[in-house]
C-alpha cells in the first residue's frame, strides 16, 4: 500500500500488514527506526496524485454534473485524453 508521511504510524503499519499488504510509507524525519521504503514506487504514487489534481481542474469532473455513471465516465475519459494530448504536444 502506498501512502504519504501522514500515515506513518506503527498502528497503521500493523493494520496494513495484518491485512496481508506491504506498506510503502515515507518515514517521518524524527523516527528512530527507518522501515523499508521504495522511492520509485513513491514517485509513481505522486504522479498519480498529480494527475487526479489536474483532472479536478475540469469543472464538469470536479462537480460531477452528469449523474449517470456512464456519462461521468465519458467525461473523465475525455478530460484524461485532453490532459494526455496536452502533455504529448508539450514533448514534441
Amino acid at each position: 500500500m502506498l501512502a504519504d508521511k501522514a500515515y506513518d504510524a506503527d498502528r497503521i503499519r500493523a493494520l496494513i500488514e495484518g491485512q496481508g499488504a506491504t506498506p510503502n510509507v515515507s518515514a517521518e524525519f524524527n523516527r528512530n527506526w527507518k522501515p523499508c521504503f521504495s522511492k520509485r514506487l513513491y514517485r509513481e504514487r505522486n504522479l498519480i496524485e498529480r494527475f487526479f489534481s489536474k483532472l479536478k481542474h475540469f469543472r464538469r469532473v470536479a462537480t460531477r454534473y452528469g449523474k449517470l455513471a456512464e456519462n461521468f465516465l465519458a467525461i473523465v475519459q475525455l478530460a484524461s485524453m485532453l490532459l494526455w494530448l496536452g502533455a504529448y504536444e508539450a514533448t514534441t
